[in-house]
């Protein structure tokens, strides 16, 4: 199977089953393959993903036949051919009909190889015309041009304007770098960053969270000594700085209450030395496994798993936990740069729901929480709906919680306003990061 067909199937997997991109090239690509074929299946993966709507915009210029008619493997093939077509230059035009045409020839009947061929060719005579949108309707224009639904676009504007909204689009689109967070339990980061750096990484160091590194050029780096000796985990610096605002002393009791796959509650852990107690929760068992699994390789024994959905009350812990996490399900727009399949899994209801499960997930989890104790509210989104407004409201109907000032726990603040109000909002196009929101209560006593 060569890389245009693995790319083809991982897109085929995403579509049908809707998984998450991650998830499903690790299921298609094996080590096997070289480092290039890899990177070739990746950009063709992502690309398709993060310009579909413009993809379909050129095809549907090209193509005679309505794109709903079409099959989907015949859909996703003339997406690949026109993604290599419009954006990689280095792929010859030959290769990228020629190769398109073969992939028809397995997955489609006898007249879709007509097609494809005819369509691919046509669109690499006029590319110029093809490429051209010819829409006047600016939010039409703008979820053409960086490929997200009418419907995000208009809710975006209506929150951050037109320009910001230009500029979050454009970041989306973007190709982030690997951030991994340092397990300190078992390593320094300056010598973390001397065995990366020997074996060939560029590493930098991140901007806000301390315990955070970028790589510049992560190829395979899960399959590396260090990561299976569990020196280091992946996790983006606005996931690690969670645990950093959360700021939890050694020997406390904490809870988090939607912790799968454990990123967030390993690095309390760490914070807290591995001393104390960590209850771990998450809704199916198949998900603490993933904590399970982490906890193992990071060599954290503090950490106790359960099954429990965060939206019921436990009586049994009422009033016992220094710390409660709430890390909200949410519809993680703030995470289109790397997942850009969440653009097109979620609809104007699933952020209503979404926004109801987080308020009765806080009425829930604020019961949890010793008097002087703390709240920490987090998402990886970027509406209000789901941030601000459910800490406003949460507020409003418990006085007894106070948002507190966040401002000590940033290693650098100049770019986010709100840290003394107790909150922030992480954004790709300002930040680097991915979208986050994070807020941090006290309960008074």
């Amino acid at each position: 199977m060569n890389s245009r067909e693995v790319a083809l199937n991982t897109l085929l997997d995403i579509n049908k089953n809707l998984s998450y991109s991650n998830i499903s090239l690790s299921k298609h690509i094996n080590f096997e393959m070289s480092v290039q074929d890899e990177g070739f299946i990746r950009e063709l993966v992502y690309g398709v993903l993060e310009n579909k709507t413009y993809l379909d915009y050129i095809l549907s210029k090209a193509s005679k036949i309505k794109l709903i008619k079409l099959h989907p493997a015949i859909l996703e093939i003339l997406r690949l051919g026109i993604y290599q077509l419009i954006f990689m230059d280095r792929v010859p035009t030959s290769a990228a009909v020629n190769e398109s045409v073969n992939l028809a020839k397995k997955y489609g009947h006898k007249g879709s190889i007509g097609f494809v061929n005819g369509v691919l060719r046509n669109i690499s005579r006029n590319i110029e015309n093809f490429s051209k949108i010819e829409v006047k309707d600016k939010i039409k224009f703008l979820s053409i041009k960086y490929s997200h639904p009418e419907f995000l676009v208009k809710r975006f504007i209506k929150e951050f304007g037109f320009k910001f909204t230009e500029e979050l689009l454009m970041a989306n689109n973007a190709t982030p770098k690997l951030n991994i967070r340092v397990n300190t339990l078992k390593t320094s980061k300056k010598d973390l960053i001397n065995k990366l750096e020997n074996k060939g990484y560029v590493v930098f160091e991140g901007k806000y969270a301390n315990d955070s590194l970028i790589i510049d050029n992560p190829s395979r780096i899960t399959s590396i000594v260090e990561f299976k000796e569990g020196f280091f985990t992946i996790q983006d610096e606005s996931s690690t700085l969670v645990g950093q605002i959360l700021a939890p002393k050694e020997g406390s009791n904490v809870i988090d209450v939607c912790s799968a796959p454990g990123g967030k509650t390993t690095h309390i852990a760490q914070i807290m030395n591995n001393k104390g107690k960590i209850l771990a929760r998450d809704l199916y068992e198949h998900k603490t496994k993933l904590i399970d699994e982490n906890k193992k390789r990071l060599e954290i024994d503090i950490i106790e798993t359960e099954v429990f959905d965060a939206i019921v009350l436990d009586d049994n812990l009422i009033g016992k936990f220094d710390y409660c996490l709430v890390d909200a399900p949410c519809s993680g727009f703030g995470l289109i740069r790397r997942k850009p399949e969440i653009k097109w899994n979620r609809t104007e209801q699933d952020i209503n729901k979404l926004a109801n499960m987080q308020k009765q997930i806080l009425e829930v989890s604020k019961n949890y929480v010793k008097k002087n104790g703390t709240l920490l509210y987090s998402t990886c989104t970027i509406l209000d709906e789901e941030n601000i407004d459910i800490i406003d409201n949460f507020i409003e109907s418990n006085p007894e919680y106070k948002l507190v000032s966040i401002e000590n726990e940033m290693c650098n603040s100049k770019k986010i306003s709100t840290l003394k109000d107790g909150y922030m909002k992480l954004y790709p196009s300002v930040h680097n990061t991915d979208g986050f929101f994070i807020a941090k209560m006290i309960k008074e006593g």
